[in-house]
């Protein structure tokens, strides 16, 4: 066997040996029984499979599927000043008017106010004056800038639905779409979705005894529960200094991000990850009086603090938070999230909020900073809670999740505050949302909802399997009756397309739906064609009383162009379908492209080294085909 030869047998087992190493959670995942995957959660390594699986979509689950649309009329009617019956009333009419027409509703009611010969300026004192036009301009903006929050305060309480792969996505200016698969309790769903953003500002506790105390006594709780009561004092948390405040500055900035490196001594790793006498501590890291907990431990660490005997542990005057997001805290490329020890009460809510911007700025003018301007009432209070708590970190939460945690540098008594340290401008952005939202809360109604049962979802998995088993088997048949021996290789190659197609999407935590089951019947299809054009050109080759080696090459050769021509364009097509399509679209999009892309490896790639596997073995003078 040639070097070049080997090489391509090699890469071939690599691929195959790629494949089922990807898919190997898939195939555990879905193979295991409810008390196999109960266990998994409660270790904490359920997580670390479900990042790496094929999902099931709502249409093969079941689960709920929600439209959500901003209420206009009352957004707008929230504006004005005081109660006034011509502008409300004009406002319906222009609702109204709206939907039979089927018009834009700022359009209609742009027309509706001219028509009136009224000022608007006179009716919104929150916008300065100016013609009708700026004001309408600054309602539209408002609305639109409502339905962002309202996305993002959903995209942060899905966790709460246990749900693996929720699909929250824009349709028009004034509509979401949610679906939550698998969901299990559809009444506290619901609720979640359109309840009123709770906005607060919280004090994080950073007495270290305390943080340490808490600990201990979880530790106890939790070994307890398990049978075993453990040591009495066994735990030593590092006490860590909390950032010093820079009093030059009047802003609130991070205090974690110097501080959290594994080798500057301000943070400990707690090991033996197991220790009966020390469950909660085993698991966990601890630095700058912060709880980072890794994040395959999350799931099942809030199992845990959810039950009344682990919960009794808080402090009485103290409540635990959750960061929203992961950060690599050492460097090592494990992701940790933080658990914070807060106070129990709020020092300020977010009704204060009268705007939030993003913007850069910060001392180098070049940072990406978060403005946040408060109304009178609010700008006094937080000058009282910042003059009083300088050094300290205070918490932006938004429906008891932690967003930002950053220290009071200096007392502020306008009201006018800058939090700087974000990482880019999207991540500014989202701070500046979760802020806003407290401003004025977006007032959502349920405009269409759907809730798809278990049972459906089980049928259309076992319609869609049927379907995909059918249509492969057919095929396999055919390309044995018809190609004979070389048909046995495209089914070989047939197969591994398959197989590899699955194993990207479980990559890439892919979620399969009804039409991605069909992108994948495309799929094979086109992996059929692309080996009936190169089993053709051989056929022509072998009329010309060529030998089976040489006519195996030009008939590779020659169908090759065609087959990158045919299979190029609808790669492009599906990938731009997959890159700006949505719902059921970019379902079909994903499995076609990365189908398609699969097809051609193993047609031009796969399927050839096998025939040159044959031809190198020995002198060929027939080819069965």
């Amino acid at each position: 066997m040639s070097g070049t030869l080997r090489m391509r047998v090699f890469l071939v087992v690599l691929l195959v040996g790629s494949a089922a190493y990807m898919l190997r959670d898939t195939i555990s995942y879905y193979t295991m029984d409810e008390t196999q995957k109960e266990a998994l959660i409660e270790s904490g390594d359920m997580e670390k499979i479900r990042r790496n699986i094929i999902h099931q979509g709502l249409d093969l689950q079941g689960g709920m599927h929600v439209v959500l649309e901003v209420d206009l009329e009352e957004l707008i009617k929230t504006r004005v000043e005081g109660s006034d019956a011509e502008i409300d009333e004009l406002i319906s009419r222009s609702l109204e008017d709206a939907q039979n027409n089927e018009t834009e509703f700022f359009s209609t009611f742009a027309n509706n106010v001219e028509s009136s010969n009224l000022r608007l300026a006179r009716y919104f004192p929150l916008y300065e004056k100016g013609p009708n036009a700026d004001v309408l301009e600054a309602l539209e903006s408002d609305a639109k800038d409502a339905v962002d929050r309202a996305e993002e305060i959903i995209r942060n309480r899905v966790d709460e639905f246990g749900v693996s792969e929720p699909t929250i996505q824009r349709q028009g200016d004034w509509r979401i779409i949610v679906e939550l698969a698998g969901i299990s309790n559809e009444a506290q769903a619901r609720e979640l979705i359109q309840a009123t953003a709770l906005l607060e500002f919280v004090l994080v506790e950073e007495d270290s005894q305390l943080l340490n105390e808490f600990i201990r006594n979880l530790d106890k709780a939790w070994a307890a529960e398990m049978g075993d009561e453990g040591p009495e004092d066994t735990l030593e948390v590092a006490e860590v200094e909390a950032e010093p405040a820079d009093t030059s500055a009047t802003e609130i900035a991070p205090s974690l991000a110097e501080v959290l490196a594994g080798d500057d001594g301000d943070s400990l790793s707690i090991t033996g990850a197991g220790d009966i006498s020390r469950p909660f501590s085993s698991l966990i890291n601890v630095g700058s009086n912060t709880i980072w907990v890794p994040e395959e431990n999350v799931r099942s660490i809030k199992r845990k603090l959810k039950k009344p005997e682990l919960a009794a542990s808080v402090p009485s005057e103290s409540r635990l938070a959750w960061g929203v997001s992961s950060r690599d805290i050492s460097g090592d490329g494990l992701l940790h999230r933080a658990l914070y020890l807060m106070k129990a009460n709020a020092e300020l809510t977010g009704d204060v909020v009268t705007d939030a911007r993003e913007s850069l700025g910060g001392f180098s003018g070049a940072e990406f900073v978060v403005h946040v301007s408060m109304n009178d009432e609010g700008s006094r209070e937080w000058s009282k809670i910042t003059a009083g708590n300088v050094g300290k970190r205070i918490a932006i939460v938004m429906d008891g999740n932690v967003h930002m945690a950053g220290v009071i540098r200096d007392k502020i008594s306008d009201g006018r505050t800058q939090i700087e340290g974000m990482n880019d401008l999207q991540d500014a952005k989202k701070l500046a949302v979760v802020l806003r939202a407290g401003a004025l809360p977006a007032p959502m109604v349920i405009e269409e909802e759907r809730t798809i049962g278990a049972s459906l979802g089980a049928d259309s998995v076992a319609a869609g399997t049927r379907a995909t088993v059918f249509g492969f088997i057919l095929v396999v048949i055919f390309m044995v009756i018809y190609y004979r021996g070389a048909g046995l290789v495209a089914d070989v190659a047939l197969f591994l397309n398959l197989a590899f197609t699955l194993a990207v999407l479980s990559t890439l935590n892919a979620t399969l739906t009804l039409p991605g089951i069909a992108g994948l019947i495309l799929t094979v299809g086109m992996a059929v064609d692309a080996n009936v054009l190169i089993f053709e050109r051989i056929r022509e080759e072998l009329r010309n009383a060529k030998t089976v080696k040489k006519s195996i090459d030009d008939g590779f050769n020659r169908a090759l162009t065609t087959i990158v021509d045919a299979n190029l364009t609808t790669i492009l097509a599906a990938g731009v379908l997959w890159q700006f399509g949505s719902g059921t679209i970019k379902g079909f999009a994903t499995t076609l492209f990365w189908g398609i892309l699969t097809s051609m490896i193993t047609a031009i790639f796969i399927t050839r080294t096998v025939f040159m596997v044959l031809t190198e073995r020995k002198t060929m003078t027939k080819l069965s085909i």
